[in-house]
């Protein structure tokens, strides 16, 4: 079996990527033989199409209501079982899996559309491209297109296997506010040495930019009726934070987990600013409060929290109840805290409430009733025998997120990294307001807390009278309320995407179809139980309008002699 082509074609237009994957397989073998086709794609992407085609005859994926796809595929597979095509493999991606047979010397092409909604993290946004052909490919290309109108501030390519042969394979062109990449080895630049037909191409192919911002109330951009609207703010007074660390010390996280905890806390410990408060609470069947109260972020306190850190010992059962209520108590009580502060809770944890109160749902409504919106909540749950699911509706119910860290070599990074996503909030109590008659399906517009070198996106359909669009942002600075006001042109909007070639016509009207779908889910997490349902079936709507597989819908794979296959898109909750 020969993957004769291999083509990945990836156009970002305004943050939103739209990737196809095109792969052409022959069977050199004068029998029939099983033809695979592989691709890792990033877990915040929704696939949007996939067909084959097998000597000209194409057999295209279907989307459509997950219970409704599994009901036509339980029948059609009654008398055997098939695995389902996409599951997770690591921290950020999720493998597309499927296979056919083809008879002898005849081809199969293999096509797989996918988009997502780069968000912008520590400054930068990232496309990623898993390359594993696993054999040599005589025609291999990688072509990004990147179209940005604010202009393109900066743009690099990074690689897990690029050697110097194989730079030499790579173009970038770029002007003001486009940019093209293009990866094209040869056959003789992809091999390991000259004797092995062995193959260089195996890892991540990154791309990662920012965009221009002028200091204004942000960028709006309208296609077709649709707006999208991108605020970041820099250069602004950082808010001090009170920060309370909850760490499971509990038996499970004997070893590797705590070594990497402790690197990561210590590390964490020496960003802490001078104007910060901060405490731990470590806890197993019991909870322990490392001092009384919060202190300030002095060289001593930091250096003794430092020595605290390197004695921890993981045994014992997990108080999580026990443990946050105490942090809770503990920013209730703070004095002497700077008055316009952010206080959050951050818990890492890696196991399921095992002491204390262990009713996930009980210690969900004591934390939300005793937190009651005045601090953020972050919870972190460390490898798979945590209750993800539990985490991410304490979190999202407590203004904070969720994040699985990965039992792997980099965890103490990824714990890292974490931190420094929230380390420098910048603006608190942020309102996105838009004229409300003329706006319909707005996306989330007002968000607690701001931090710097991530972004706010709102997206909504204009009404078709409306030639001005004005907005206004209000929200809190450390040093003062803040109020910005913009007005954007809806014609000279709309100009700016017209002469472009290479956009994919609704483009906007997609990305708020991804965003409100994606708003969506995450609403019903924390939501109750009627709730829930409407805030699904909403999200279920939109994916079959848009066809994204979603958690909500599934892509009937079809194959020859009538088989079927699914495709479901799996969560990081399960």
């Amino acid at each position: 079996i020969e993957i004769y082509s291999l083509h990945v074609d990836c156009k970002v237009t305004s943050r939103f990527a739209h990737t196809v994957i095109t792969s052409r397989i022959v069977n050199r073998a004068n029998e029939s033989r099983e033809a695979t086709f592989e691709v890792e794609l990033p877990k915040t992407a929704f696939i949007t199409n996939f067909s084959m085609s097998i000597d000209g005859e194409v057999y295209p994926g279907i989307i459509k209501e997950k219970a409704a796809a599994q009901n036509e595929y339980d029948t059609a597979v009654s008398q055997g079982q098939s695995a389902g095509l996409v599951k997770i493999t690591d921290r950020k991606l999720e493998q597309f899996h499927v296979s056919v047979s083809i008879a002898a010397a005849s081809k199969v092409t293999f096509e797989l559309t996918y988009e997502e909604l780069l968000r912008r993290q520590l400054g930068k946004y990232e496309l990623l491209v898993k390359v594993r052909p696993q054999q040599l490919v005589k025609h291999f290309q990688i072509d990004v297109h990147i179209f940005e109108p604010q202009g393109i501030h900066f743009l690099e390519t990074d690689s897990t296997f690029l050697t110097n042969e194989l730079t030499e394979a790579l173009t970038k062109v770029q002007n003001e506010t486009k940019a093209h990449i293009l990866f094209k080895p040869t056959l003789d630049q992809q091999k390991k040495n000259s004797e092995h037909d062995e193959t260089l191409l195996n890892g991540d192919f990154v791309v990662r930019y920012d965009v221009k911002r002028e200091a204004t109330a942000g960028d709006i951009q309208i296609v077709n009726g649709y707006f999208v609207h991108y605020f970041a703010p820099q250069e602004m007074p950082v808010f001090p934070k009170n920060v309370v660390f909850v760490i499971d010390r509990s038996g499970s996280m004997t070893g590797r987990k705590i070594e990497q905890t402790r690197d990561a806390l210590s590390k964490i410990l020496q960003d802490l600013r001078p104007e910060d408060h901060f405490s731990f609470i470590t806890f197993n069947n019991k909870v322990v409060e490392w001092k009384s109260s919060l202190v300030p972020a002095t060289g001593e306190n930091v250096a003794s929290a430092a020595a605290l850190v390197q004695t921890l010992a993981a045994r014992g059962g997990t108080d999580i109840s026990g443990a946050l209520l105490a942090a809770v108590g503990m920013l209730d009580e703070a004095q002497g805290l700077p008055d316009r502060s952010v206080s959050m809770i951050i818990l890492l944890t890696d196991g399921q409430p095992t002491s204390g109160e262990r009713n996930v749902e009980v210690i969900q409504e004591n934390v939300q009733k005793a937190i009651n919106g005045k601090y953020a909540l972050f919870c972190l749950g460390f490898g798979f025998d945590v209750s993800y699911k539990f985490l991410e509706k304490m979190a999202l119910s407590n203004g904070g997120i969720a994040r699985r860290i990965y039992e792997n070599a980099d965890a103490a990074l990824q714990l890292q990294g974490f931190y420094q996503e929230v380390a420098t909030p910048i603006l608190m109590q942020i309102e996105m307001q838009y004229p409300e008659n003329s706006i319909e399906g707005l996306t989330k517009n007002n968000f607690k807390l701001f931090f710097e070198g991530s972004e706010i996106i709102v997206s909504g359909k204009i009404s078709d009278e409306l030639d001005l669009l004005p907005v206004e942002i209000k929200a809190q600075s450390h040093t003062s309320n803040l109020t910005l006001k913009e007005e954007a042109n809806v014609k000279e909007k709309e100009q700016v995407f017209q002469n472009q070639r290479y956009i994919f016509g609704n483009f906007i009207e997609r990305l708020w179809a991804y965003l409100t779908i994606q708003q969506l889910l995450e609403k019903a997490i924390s939501a109750q139980e009627e709730d829930q349902k409407a805030l699904e079936a909403q999200a279920l709507d939109l994916s079959l309008r848009y066809s994204f597989v979603t958690p909500l819908t599934s892509m009937v794979v079809t194959k020859p002699q009538q088989k079927e296959e699914l495709a479901n898109k799996p969560t990081e909750a399960g």
